[in-house]
């Protein structure tokens, strides 16, 4: 399998994965935690090559150590989740550029804020298939929960549920994804991967679960014929995989809808 073929099934899977997880990020209103989180990840990955292991195991080390934190700050009272966010989203960044900065091995901080999908390992592909199935196991046990708790928590809670339980489900999904993702597009542009297709399948379904269906296809649609562009335009893959997901969602801002309707009376 020459790279070209792993990075276009890499750019399949992760475009699903990006989809589905985007989906739970959007109902939730969680894209700034996503955004801070994907800044979080980027001290592990540069700790994790200065000690010689596995960038992606220094980024899920990171992740899930911030989450935590952030988890707690936001229960603080007078603090809460946009506050965590912030300092998350700040704190990351200047602590591996930090790390960066004090290192005496040469360290291609590019490569984690853009990522590199042609530099796709069998590895690679194991990790973000496993995510993927993962994940969706995941919505399938507490899919129904999940979108109840978000939409009406006080209702989630009266009928005896755990919130905390939901929560974890989440918070676990979401790093998870940006770790993973972050080889492919990077740290920086995770979030447009993660955000963009569920933001574009709510412009055109009618349900939550319709999302499910569409953001993923989005998603893969946007690896794919971004991967495709970089190719042949000679440009990176990673900011052309983000852009086509951004395109995607500009194009499904226009009122199909509306338009569908006219079609349908005339």
């Amino acid at each position: 399998m020459d790279y070209f073929t792993r990075a276009l099934i890499e750019a399949v899977l992760a475009g699903g994965l990006a989809g589905l997880v985007g989906v739970i990020v959007v109902v939730r209103d969680r894209a700034f935690f996503t955004m801070s989180l994907t800044h979080a990840t980027f001290p592990g990955a540069v700790a994790a090559v200065l000690l010689g292991i596995p960038p992606v195991l220094g980024a899920a080390a990171a992740s899930l150590g911030l989450v935590g934190i952030a988890s707690g700050i936001g229960r603080m009272r007078a603090q809460g989740a946009s506050v965590a966010s912030g300092i998350m989203l700040t704190t990351g960044f200047a602590l591996g550029m930090l790390l960066q900065s004090v290192s005496t091995t040469s360290v291609n901080v590019e490569s984690f804020l853009t990522g590199s999908i042609l530099a796709t390992s069998n590895g690679q592909l194991v990790l973000t298939a496993t995510v993927l199935a993962a994940s969706a196991l995941a919505l399938l046990l507490f899919g129904r929960r999940v979108v109840f708790e978000s939409f009406d928590a006080a209702g989630y809670r009266a009928a005896g549920q755990k919130p905390i339980v939901i929560e974890m489900v989440v918070l676990l999904m979401i790093s998870s994804t940006v770790v993973t993702l972050m080889p492919v597009v990077g740290s920086i542009l995770a979030v447009a991967l993660i955000v963009a297709p569920a933001a574009a399948a709510k412009q055109l379904t009618r349900s939550t679960t319709g999302m499910f269906f569409v953001a993923p296809i989005i998603g893969i649609a946007a690896g794919v014929i971004g991967l495709l562009a970089s190719r042949a335009l000679e440009v990176s893959a990673g900011g052309a995989i983000t852009l086509t997901a951004a395109l995607i969602y500009l194009l499904a801002l226009l009122p199909w809808r509306r338009f569908r309707s006219m079609v349908k009376t005339s």
